[in-house]
């Protein structure tokens, strides 16, 4: 498969009250693997009335003010395609939950925000469920697993949950920030200070995942954020096919270069190509500007 067949990319662009928000994202094979294992996802959340009769002249459908936003990178992993399937039935068991469990409406706050990522930390339990029990029924895919790194916005806050070594990142003021952990073997050892992360790029066990969605046992934690969003705010979720081609300032210095989240995706992913494209690569990047007014 090309790398031109293995893009697939989605465009919002919603005004709110607040903010206004743009997003755009692509994922890649790279230079080196056969097919793609990444997923992602950008989704919009919206109220509804579906008017089956009525004697006003008015559409038959009607949107409310409020608008949700979802973003998710996940990356597969097993053999053969298993991991292809594992960040799929991911993407599909979070999709279920938020359209039939999750109570996505509500009022900007701490408390708020704590309840909204107690909701999706349970989604990412139940995908590590279905993915466990689609492997238990079917041996060859036992073992598959993904991470998940996904945000979801509404009014001016920001809710990230995190499992793996995907990454979310905030571009703010110039300056790029890692707001999740990598939950690697590696990560562990720089965290307890018996590796320097200079080093974690030359360790053979920089690709060894210590907590991922599936995989041959329960989810261990689930890895949580709240964060509250200013006018000229870019969110980057990304899989590691970018991040172990590309350093911080190097993403930075793009980010910092071209403000259209559509023009920084393709240029990171080219970046990432250029530099030996290892593995599959996945970038979803999200612009959140002042809203004009009314």
């Amino acid at each position: 498969m090309s790398n031109l067949d293995a893009i697939s990319e989605s465009v919002v662009a919603v005004g709110r009250p607040s903010l206004a928000v743009k997003a755009f994202g692509i994922t890649d094979n790279g230079r080196v693997r056969p097919s793609n294992e990444d997923q992602f996802l950008i989704a919009e959340l919206t109220k509804t009335m579906c008017i089956w009769q009525t004697s006003l002249p008015e559409p038959k459908a009607q949107f409310g003010n409020e608008h949700g936003h979802l973003f998710l990178v996940a990356d597969g992993m097993g053999g053969a395609r298993a991991g292809e399937q594992a960040s799929a039935l991911a993407v599909v068991a979070i999709e279920q939950f938020t359209l039939n469990t999750f109570k996505w409406f509500f009022h900007s706050g701490g408390a708020e925000a704590q309840r909204v990522l107690a909701q999706f930390q349970t989604a990412l339990r139940e995908a590590d469920a279905r993915i466990l029990e689609e492997s238990t029924e079917h041996p060859e895919l036992r073992g598959m697993g993904t991470t998940v790194t996904m945000a979801y916005h509404l009014d001016a806050q920001l809710c990230i949950v995190h499992v793996g070594d995907s990454r979310a990142y905030m571009y703010e003021e110039g300056e790029l920030h890692q707001i999740t952990q990598d939950h690697t073997v590696t990560a562990d050892m720089v965290r307890r200070g018996d590796l320097q992360p200079e080093e974690v790029a030359r360790h053979k066990l920089r690709h060894l995942i210590t907590n991922v969605v599936g995989g041959n046992e329960a989810l261990r934690f689930v890895e949580a954020h709240a964060l509250q969003l200013h006018a000229g705010d870019r969110l980057l979720l990304c899989s590691d096919g970018l991040t172990e081609m590309l350093t911080n300032d190097a993403i930075a210095a793009t980010l910092r270069g071209e403000p259209d989240p559509e023009a920084a995706c393709r240029q990171l992913v080219a970046q990432a190509n250029d530099a030996g494209g290892r593995d599959n690569i996945t970038v979803v990047i999200v612009r959140f500007d002042a809203a004009p007014s009314a």
